[in-house]
């Protein structure tokens, strides 16, 4: 499936806004090697937003963009991503960090799989789920951390045009506590997972979870862009 997705990378659209002629991005870090980043401002959700705005504003770019299979100490924010034996700290997903109404779209054709508010502190918020098609084998993308505007009048089933605008960033209060920004994961097998699936794995199971999960850069394509 990965060699597919590969093979019809000139087939997907931009998931944001962005233009490579004049937009720049930049690589965020949240691993332990981010010495600049204290943990009370990432506890914080405003000193993290005001952390993430500053760089963005300072490197002159569009959005910030970064995380996939990335060891992350900011999880210990919340006691979301902890489990009796071992936390959760390594991402599935790539985010793209903004401001809150930036438009998201569809990368492909696909149905509406599900959705869901997922409200816990430090979860995904609004979340929409899509299943695609691609050359007779099916795929599925997630949207987490959206506007709860973006849930409004969905139903399992509809059909998502390729480049329709579907939804949002969305603001703390309703996208998980988390300062603006898209969390976008590729799942190959939901495994029974409706509204949800998790997005953060314990380090000790990333061979099985990333398998699953493959970089979404293969639908993206942003990754050639950053610091230009």
């Amino acid at each position: 499936m990965t060699h597919l997705l590969q093979k019809n990378q000139e087939l997907f659209h931009r998931a944001v806004p962005f233009e490579p002629v004049t937009d720049k991005l930049y690589a965020f870090d949240f691993t332990d090697r981010n010495q600049e980043l204290a943990f009370e401002q990432i506890a914080d959700t405003e000193s993290f937003s005001e952390y993430i705005q500053g760089k963005l504003k300072e490197h002159n770019c569009k959005y910030g963009i970064g995380g996939y299979g990335e060891l992350r100490t900011l999880y210990a924010r919340s006691k979301h991503f902890d489990t009796e034996d071992e936390p959760r700290r390594l991402h599935l997903g790539t985010d793209i960090w903004g401001l809150p109404g930036t438009r998201v779209m569809a990368p492909l054709d696909g149905l509406v799989h599900s959705f869901a508010f997922n409200h816990q502190d430090g979860d995904y918020g609004a979340t929409i789920i899509l299943t695609h098609n691609l050359d007779g084998l099916g795929f599925h993308t997630l949207y987490g951390h959206l506007s709860l505007n973006s849930l409004k009048n969905l139903q399992p089933g509809i059909w998502i045009k390729k480049a329709e605008v579907f939804s949002e960033f969305g603001m703390r209060f309703e996208n998980g506590n988390w300062p603006p920004h898209l969390h976008f994961q590729i799942i190959f097998n939901m495994d029974g997972w409706e509204g949800d699936y998790p997005g953060v794995c314990k380090y000790s199971e990333k061979e099985k979870w990333l398998a699953n999960s493959p970089d979404p850069d293969l639908v993206l394509q942003l990754n050639r862009y950053i610091g230009y």
